[in-house]
């Protein structure tokens, strides 16, 4: 119990009296609060308290004191135990009312267990902006993309914005020691940047691995930034960089949908952090700084350089020779919209060829589904670091393969072994009609699990997405580009502007792709409920995964020959961001399985 002009927080049980005295030590600095100024700080005071204390804590708090939140809440640290399930009782100096002693309880548990959505009948509203409109999976990516557009940004680089805070804010996912590609819509023409990078030059022998030092390619995300605002920016990166470092350094509160990513990662580089827990990255910050004074020569000369070569099988040679690469984009005709996608050695080609075919099916969902296994298998036999075979978008090609598919059972078109995920997709546009789908990743989580020393930079393992056969397309050679899983996506109508989107997650990213446009173009959902409508997903096995939305859809697809798994695990089926072009504005939604939202100017 803590006495005199103090808050007093008693728990029950020793241990949890212990655990709860250190973490208010680490978090709380009441010595420097002022008084609450009313109701509403006692209910923040609340929320930090159930962030704060352990899963299965049940406490009581007496807050003796009125005190002001902004200390509580900028407090160096949050702790170090797991969110959960907190009882919190708040006593007031005021004359007592009915709700004084109510309790509030925080499942937070609740957030990735199957089927605990509560669907109140209703859409969740998506966001509409007249001038511009920025869409990440992290609030504080989103926040910094609307201050660059407030400060005179365009587009572009309100997205670099964005990027580099996700960096630090999602860590699991992506990095400066991964890739990135981008669509980008400007003056009526739409650009392509493929920012991935190559095996070393010199292999001697060595074959690629799923993790490790042997895994990693060169990072590609920070030349792709430099390049993107370079040819379209406004502003350059040294702001946007210098903002990521001060968050990496200062500390980020883990949002939920990281704080369970890093949980379930064996290997992670850093400890686990619990959901509204702080975490710093104070390597990564000094690297962040290097980078926005240096240029791009911060990653790819120099001391970095060199300890990246440090630590894997590339060399500084390999590293100062990365340049990204402009192309042409791919696109599609479906139901009159445009799909737009980037060519080889990503798998975009996927998405286009099952809209391909399911445009001539009998609509239901075990079209969809066989549409996608055919697309797949296509892919994964054909996609390398090479122009994609047109014969897979030929018209009479895809009549040819979808003759195979079956309205009354499954055909055998198993694919093959597919990718994984740890990824990150944000999407923006501005009053001037430009609009950018930028994606960005490190592979698995975490990436490679190789950290380069002194540096914070998790450096990805794209090198597992080689083909392990040397008959393959995809084999690995010296300077070669793995096949790549991200993949950002536009549509155009009529030759104009329609709308950046994409849907990240490893093989999710066709799927995911596939899936919202047809939400779109076919049901007519805006962006936010395209996104948040319950997915399937083709497993590495072949079967088919079901999110709880979709559980009833599952005797009619056993009925079928269809394999059906019951998901529950939400990670794997991705998180999207969209925005439309809406008369004279702009409507687009954050895909609720993520943490984000669409902010608007």
């Amino acid at each position: 119990m803590l006495v005199g002009g103090e808050a007093m927080l008693v728990a029950r049980g020793n241990e949890q009296r212990a655990a709860l005295l250190e973490w208010r030590r680490d978090a709380l600095d009441f010595e420097n609060a002022t008084a609450f100024e009313d109701d509403v700080d006692l209910v923040e005071i609340v929320g930090l308290l159930a962030v704060g204390l352990g899963r299965d804590q049940h406490v009581h708090a007496d807050l003796e004191t009125r005190r002001r939140v902004d200390d509580l809440i900028s407090a160096p640290s949050l702790g170090k135990l797991p969110a959960g399930l907190v009882d919190v009782e708040r006593v007031h100096r005021q004359e007592p009312t009915p709700c004084d002693a109510g309790r509030v309880r925080l499942d937070l548990n609740a957030l990735f267990r199957p089927g605990a959505g509560v669907a109140n009948g209703w859409r969740r509203m998506p966001a509409v902006a007249g001038e511009a409109m920025i869409a990440t999976s992290h609030p504080l990516a989103t926040a910094a993309g609307l201050r660059t557009f407030e400060g005179g940004g365009n587009a572009v680089d309100a997205a670099l914005a964005a990027a580099a805070v996700l960096t630090v804010a999602e860590p699991t996912d992506n990095g400066i020691g991964g890739d990135a590609f981008a669509l980008v819509w400007h003056d009526g023409a739409l650009y392509g940047l493929n920012g991935s990078g190559r095996s070393p030059a010199v292999l001697d022998g060595r074959r690629q691995a799923e993790r490790g030092p042997c895994s990693v390619t060169v990072p590609g995300a920070v030349r792709a930034w430099a390049d993107l605002a370079e040819r379209f920016g406004i502003f350059g990166l040294a702001e946007p960089l210098e903002h990521a470092a001060e968050l990496a350094e200062h500390g980020v509160a883990c949002s939920p949908r990281i704080a369970d990513k890093w949980s379930r990662e064996n290997d992670a580089p850093w400890p686990a952090p619990g959901i509204g827990e702080r975490y710093r990255l104070p390597e990564l910050a000094a690297t962040l700084r290097r980078i926005a004074t240096e240029g791009t020569d911060g990653l790819y000369h120099g001391v970095v350089a060199e300890a990246i070569a440090s630590c894997c099988w590339l060399s500084e040679d390999d590293l100062a020779s990365h340049q990204s690469e402009w192309v042409e984009p791919l696109q599609l005709a479906y139901r009159g919209v445009d799909v737009c996608e980037l060519p080889p050695n990503g798998q975009g080609a996927a998405a286009l060829i099952a809209l391909g075919l399911y445009e001539g099916l009998e609509p239901s969902l075990h079209s969809q589904i066989e549409a996608m296994k055919l697309a797949l298998a296509d892919v994964y036999a054909h996609v390398a670091d090479q122009p994609l075979a047109s014969l897979l978008l030929d018209p009479t090609h895809l009549a040819e393969r979808r003759a195979l598919i079956r309205p009354d059972r499954v055909c055998d078109m198993s694919p093959s072994v597919l990718p994984r995920s740890g990824t990150t997709y944000l999407c923006a546009v501005d009053r001037d009609g430009t609009a950018i789908s930028l994606i960005q990743s490190l592979y698995d989580t975490f990436g490679s699990g190789v950290v380069a020393p002194g540096t914070g930079i998790a450096l990805q393992n794209r090198a597992a997405g080689f083909a392990v056969g040397d008959d393959h397309p995809n084999r690995l050679a010296p300077r070669k580009r793995p096949f790549h899983t991200i993949i950002p996506g536009m549509l155009v109508t009529d030759g104009a502007l329609l709308g950046p989107f994409g849907v990240m997650g490893g093989a999710m990213q066709p799927q995911g792709h596939f899936q919202v446009v047809r939400r779109l173009v076919d049901d007519q959902m805006d962006p936010q409920a395209a996104l948040d409508a319950p997915r399937w997903r083709v497993a590495p096995d072949g079967s088919v995964q079901l999110e709880p939305g979709l559980w009833d859809s599952e005797n009619e697809l056993r009925a079928l020959g269809h394999v059906v798994e019951r998901a529950t695990d939400q990670h794997p089926f991705g998180v999207g961001q969209a925005i439309l072009k809406l008369g004279d504005g702009w409507i687009g939604g954050s895909d609720g399985r993520g943490d984000g939202f669409a902010g608007v100017l």
